[in-house]
């Protein structure tokens, strides 16, 4: 990996977390990812199952964690299975974790060798009365292969199918999107890739250049900084792409008075950062550009400061539509009548402003945490809002990644990158 090895007390004290919320004589069970193929012997490059990864660091394929707090023996307790490694293996594919440097990730005392696991497993489950499975429960999830994880738990119970079964995705939501300082500092240096790699691009931004020129540029900088590169697919689109919200072909040429609209944040340590800018291919924003810039960074500011504790998610994306519905008035692009006749399941607003403005941040882009509970201290969400405009060929989506604190505002992660029309005007002109 490139990244920094991440200090085990992190998942020593994930694991402690998590079985603290098991019932009495359960087990639990999370299985790393595949690798999946792409045709005849290549694939896709291997990234860890984000759950195995939070409660125990190893970042390895075939590799499975077994909890156990109320086994007999101490050594049942947590247990770690790696696939055995050897001369050959480091050869052709490099050195693989050894029993001694899985203890020193993880902080789990107890590793065998995976051809083990059936065996050991058996044992433990005659001690046991409940296991649990790490199903995925994410309200974006959309799962159309089948994944190392569930055909574990089709061979579970059709081999254990006296044991009664719990989830332990309820147990992970709550964890996992309450994060703890060595996350934020994780996070943290995401976010400072990104940084370092939009600075470049406002540097190398001119009319002529294309979209995936400038994913290059990002790639360059977020890979020498020891990212893996872009936490998501990138967004780099010039002109009416900004319209498409999900546009990822960065296959055009950017022309002079066009605006691109950046949606593109660094991984570190497989923590994500999403980060979004809108800047002016030609170095200035027009009058009209910088006028719905300025609204949509009025909105952004306004947003951040209702991510407070004790907030509900639904209930403050009512606040944030009132807040873009006055902008767009501002704007003249709603009138007092479109309002006022406007479909409460459908706001005049979302015309020019259809997506949410807010979601969890952390493993994953789209992280872990359940949005009808209120909002709590050290949970991370972005706020991003936009205005979309087809008629006028520009859109304008502008994100930061920001730390909800026990008092005050938000603390924001991405408080040194240039978001100000003035600041990324003056840096795009002094290459």
């Amino acid at each position: 990996m490139k990244y920094h090895q991440i200090d085990r007390d992190l998942f020593i004290k994930n694991r402690k977390n998590f079985m603290a919320n098991m019932k009495p004589k359960s087990l639990a069970v999370f299985n790393s990812n595949d690798i999946y193929p792409i045709g005849a012997d290549s694939t896709m490059p291997f990234q860890q199952a984000r759950d195995l990864f939070y409660l125990s660091g190893v970042d390895q394929e075939t590799s499975i964690l077994v909890m156990f707090p109320d086994a007999p023996s101490e050594k049942h307790r947590e247990m770690l299975f790696l696939t055995e490694t050897n001369e050959h293996i480091a050869v052709w594919e490099g050195e693989k974790l050894t029993k001694e440097k899985a203890l020193e990730v993880s902080g789990i005392k107890n590793v065998y060798w995976l051809k083990d696991f059936k065996k050991v497993f058996f044992e433990v489950m005659t001690q046991a009365e409940t296991v649990y499975f790490n199903t995925n429960e994410h309200y974006r999830a959309n799962i159309e292969t089948e994944t190392r994880e569930a055909r574990f738990v089709k061979w579970c119970k059709e081999n254990y199918p006296a044991h009664k079964v719990e989830k332990s995705n309820p147990i992970l939501q709550r964890l996992r999107s309450v994060k703890d300082p060595i996350e934020l500092d994780l996070m943290q240096t995401a976010c400072d890739i990104t940084e370092k790699a939009f600075r470049r691009v406002l540097r190398f931004v001119k009319p002529g250049v294309w979209e995936f020129e400038i994913e290059a540029e990002y790639w360059h900088e977020m890979i020498r900084n020891r990212s893996r590169g872009f936490a998501y697919t990138p967004i780099i689109a010039s002109g009416s792409n900004a319209n498409v919200l999900h546009y990822i072909e960065n296959n055009q040429q950017c022309k002079e008075g066009e605006l691109i609209l950046l949606d593109t944040g660094a991984e570190y340590a497989n923590y994500a950062s999403d980060l979004s800018r809108t800047i002016p291919v030609s170095g200035k924003y027009t009058k009209r550009q910088k006028e719905v810039y300025n609204a949509v960074n009025r909105v952004k500011n306004d947003a951040t400061k209702m991510l407070v504790p004790g907030t509900i998610w639904a209930d403050y994306h009512v606040e944030v539509g009132k807040l873009m519905t006055s902008e767009l008035l501002g704007l003249g692009l709603l009138d007092k009548a479109d309002v006022q006749n406007e479909d409460p399941e459908w706001p005049a607003y979302k015309k020019y402003f259809m997506h949410g403005t807010s979601h969890h941040i952390g493993l994953d882009t789209h992280d872990y945490g359940l949005l009808h509970e209120p909002m709590k201290a050290n949970q991370v969400f972005t706020v991003e809002p936009g205005i979309y405009l087809p008629d006028e060929g520009f859109g304008i989506r502008l994100e930061d990644d920001v730390v909800i604190q026990s008092k005050g505002d938000p603390f924001n992660l991405m408080r040194n990158i240039p978001i100000e029309a003035e600041e990324i005007e003056e840096i795009m002109n002094s290459k």
